[in-house]
Order: structure tokens, then C-alpha cells, then sequence
């Protein structure tokens, strides 16, 4: 018998973030609104003494098709605001139709099946994978096989074509010299200095400071540190005097 106040707990874990498919408006949202959604059903699962179902979808489903199309959404990128401007004239019915027929259809379905409940109250792990991957197994390479499809045809669908060429590194450092900029990479902070921190300007051949190495960011807060103390060319002539 299962404890009503945990069967509540684990009703609200996995119903409220579902509502995340509905309300929620980044992608990522979404997708970890489904992470915790499965992993409340593992849970109910476990609770019904069906422990390899429930290690089943948190292994599979939310540890690996999950973490895949998170994955995807960082790999392609998704914007923040979509167009809602329909492509398709009347793609919203038609929609609305194929999702009310399915759902009818299932339900006549699921409603006409029997279940026979005698001798199945302990999971046995071993017939089920006996099935999965005996008389089954084609069906999972196939899930398998459209899972890797719909991965590698988002990357294609969302790929954006360059409007320019890409540019060499020879092409880059021409147009720097065109212009009349620095040639090579600002040096960075502290680069032949007295000290290595990013508000010490590096030091030139001649171990004068270099403005440009440090971040505009710093110069505009001001905090910069003095550079009188880390200059190279001071430090030299006072060694000379000496």
C-alpha cells in the first residue's frame, strides 16, 4: 500500500514542473521542467515496486535522451522570442484536430485493454531485458536510430549559412595593417612587468608602460594602479645613477 501523503509529494514533483511545457518561456525552462517531471515518475515507480522501471527512466530518459536535447539547446542556440506568425495558413486547427483525434483514438484503445495483474507484484529485471533486447530488439535500435535522426536533423534545421566568406588569419592581420592598428594581439596586463596583475600595463622593449594592455574596463572605473613603481626604464636609469 502506498503512503497517500508521499503519493501527494510525488504527484507535485512531477505535475508542477510539467506545467513548465505551457508556461514557461525559455527552452531550457522547458527542458528541466521535463528532467524533474521524469524523475518524479522514477520515483512513483519505485514506489510500485517496479525498481528497474524507475532506474530505467532516470538512466535513460532523464540521464541520457534529457541531457541530449539540453545539450542540443546549447549547442544550436534557441531565441528568446519566437515569431507566432503561422506559416502555414490554418496549421493552429489543423493541430488541434490531429491532437483531438489521437487523443480519442488512444483512449478507445487503452480503454478497451485488460490487464491481468495475477503474479506480477515483484519486477523481474531479468525477462525484461530478455524482451527488450530478444523479441524487441529491433524496435529499440530503431528508437535509438530516430533519436540520433532528430538530434542531427535540428543541427541541420537551425544551422545558419555565413552571408560572408570567413576570413583567413592572413586576411585578418592585412586589414589590421590597412587601417593602421596593432599588427599582432594586444599584449596582455603585466607582460615583461614587475608585476603580474591586469591594472599593471605591460612593459615595451624600451620598458616603457603600454597603454593599451590594460582593459578599457579598469580605465573607466579607475582602477588602475600607479605605474610609476613597475616602470623597467626608471628602474634601469636609477640602477645607472647608482
Amino acid at each position: 500500500m502506498v503512503n497517500p501523503f508521499l503519493f501527494w509529494v510525488v504527484a507535485a514533483i512531477t505535475v508542477l514542473p510539467s506545467l513548465a511545457l505551457l508556461f514557461a518561456r525559455k527552452a531550457v525552462h522547458v527542458a528541466m521542467g521535463v528532467v524533474f517531471a521524469m524523475l518524479g515518475l522514477a520515483v512513483a515507480y519505485i514506489m510500485l515496486a517496479a525498481p528497474f522501471l524507475g532506474m530505467v527512466q532516470i538512466v535513460v530518459y532523464t540521464g541520457a535522451i534529457m541531457m541530449m536535447f539540453v545539450f542540443v539547446l546549447m549547442l544550436i542556440g534557441v531565441k528568446g522570442k519566437e515569431s507566432l506568425r503561422e506559416s502555414i495558413v490554418g496549421q493552429r486547427w489543423i493541430g488541434i484536430l490531429v491532437a483531438v483525434g489521437t487523443g480519442l483514438f488512444l483512449w478507445g484503445v487503452v480503454s478497451r485493454v485488460s490487464f491481468n495483474l495475477r503474479g506480477a507484484t515483484e519486477g523481474n529485471p531479468a525477462e525484461i531485458a530478455g524482451a527488450l533486447f530478444g523479441r524487441f530488439v529491433v524496435v529499440m535500435e530503431t528508437l535509438g536510430f530516430v533519436l540520433i535522426v532528430a538530434a542531427v536533423g535540428a543541427l541541420v534545421l537551425t544551422h545558419m549559412p555565413r552571408l560572408v566568406p570567413k576570413h583567413s588569419q592572413k586576411e585578418i592581420a592585412e586589414d589590421r595593417i590597412r587601417v593602421g592598428a596593432n599588427p599582432v594581439n594586444k599584449p596582455m596586463p603585466g607582460v615583461y612587468a614587475r608585476h603580474n596583475a591586469l591594472d599593471v600595463p605591460a612593459l615595451g622593449p624600451d620598458g616603457k608602460p603600454i597603454e593599451e594592455s590594460i582593459s578599457r574596463v579598469l580605465e573607466v572605473r579607475h582602477q588602475m594602479d600607479d605605474q610609476d613603481p613597475y616602470r623597467a626604464d626608471k628602474a634601469i636609469e636609477e640602477g645607472d645613477d647608482k
